[in-house]
């Protein structure tokens, strides 16, 4: 995730205490059809980067069109998928959880869950990398085999990235020595401490900071963005990242960029049935306010629809946000032929899901979520 600085966190937070709920007193412009008057959107934890994003792109829909929006927070993907699946909000607000609600795995791997069919209207691009120490002498993914790598535990939105770009090149955790940390931030200090050579981060983590200073060093590995059998590799694993030529971040310039993996987040989520007229107009809006909230924050930036209105992302887009991005000419073939994929893949898992459910009562978790591993797997094989 990107870190917004003290000064424009606090700001985006200031004008989130009163926007959330406060009407328009001007209006900029006609409120796009299907643009509810009032919307409650599932976000991230107050003081996350997700809640103060979505803050500063409510408060431009409220000053353009009087929509009231009320953020409902939570610290947990479970906490912002069920008031959306419960009919409580308008939207959620997602990371990676989407990926793994809609597939029905880690948390989501119970019979209380299960895959779930849910749509994306958008979501901007989040860079993520593999860092490493320079003194490893590791300069390419080719590299990795054999040496130290960082996980956290029970941290599966992180595992997950660093397992697919490890596939890029045909590596798998056999191929790497794991060394297992508590926390995230413990396997990016785990470097400067000289514990590990390798670990998966965004790469403006502030914990990346002292390695930078350290004798240690810090580098990048690259991802090719023309390396068609690497992507094909990754896509395989999770069909979710895409290119991305990252100038901001740690040991990061405009003058030395580097060529990471992208993936979205907030990507903002409705389910399958919502109304194609209201994701039509959530995204229209969030276009037409662009200039409201785009300086509200570098990363900002990245909201413009050009950014956020592409695949992949954790779940196809909802018709609705698609006739809009056909409406402006930013709709391809590749994009509906992706689009098409990932409905398959999901409404495939949907329809395997009471069969297996009813065939395996009784499991302990474990070998519950084993057994739906391989029902997943035998869903979609012929995808």
């Amino acid at each position: 995730m990107t870190k917004l600085n003290r000064r424009q966190t606090m700001a985006l937070l200031g004008a989130a205490a009163a926007a959330p709920m406060a009407p328009a007193v001007l209006r900029a412009q006609d409120k796009p059809a299907g643009l509810p008057d009032t919307m409650i959107w599932s976000t991230y934890d107050v003081g996350s980067t997700g809640y103060v994003e979505a803050t500063a792109i409510a408060d431009a829909m409220i000053k353009n069109y009087g929509t009231r929006v009320r953020l409902l927070p939570s610290g947990s993907g479970v906490g912002r998928i069920i008031p959306l699946k419960m009919g409580q909000a308008s939207t959620a607000w997602l990371a990676n959880e989407l990926f793994f609600a809609t597939r029905g795995i880690f948390d989501f791997a119970t019979p209380d869950w299960g895959p779930q069919n849910m749509r994306t209207i958008c979501g901007r691009p989040a860079s993520f990398g593999i860092v490493v120490t320079q003194e490893s002498g590791i300069e390419k993914i080719e590299d990795l085999r054999g040496k130290r790598f960082a996980y956290a535990a029970a941290n599966p939105s992180v595992s997950v990235k660093v397992d697919t770009m490890l596939a890029s090149k045909g590596l798998t955790r056999d191929d790497v020595e794991v060394i297992e940390f508590p926390s995230y931030g413990d396997t990016l200090r785990s470097l400067t401490q000289g514990q590990a050579d390798a670990a998966g981060s965004a790469l403006t983590s502030s914990a990346l900071t002292e390695l930078e200073a350290s004798p240690r060093g810090i580098r990048w590995l690259s991802f090719d963005p023309n390396d068609a059998e690497a992507w094909d590799n990754m896509n395989k694993i999770a069909p979710i990242f895409s290119p991305f030529r990252e100038t901001i971040g740690v040991g990061v310039t405009g003058k030395d960029p580097v060529d990471v993996v992208a993936y979205k987040y907030p990507m903002v989520t409705v389910m399958h049935d919502a109304d194609p007229d209201m994701t039509y107009g959530f995204l229209k809006a969030l276009d037409e306010s662009y200039p409201g909230y785009k300086d509200a924050a570098p990363i900002m930036e990245r909201w413009g629809i050009k950014m956020s209105g592409t695949t992949p992302m954790d779940a196809p887009l909802h018709e609705g946000a698609i006739r809009y991005l056909q409406e402006i000419g930013q709709w391809s073939d590749q994009q509906q032929a992706w689009n098409d994929r990932s409905v398959a893949e999901i409404e495939a898992l949907t329809a395997a899901w009471p069969d297996f459910l009813s065939a395996n009562k009784g499991l302990g978790e474990a070998e519950f979520a084993a057994a739906w591993d391989e029902a997943r797997a035998k869903a979609t094989a012929a995808l």
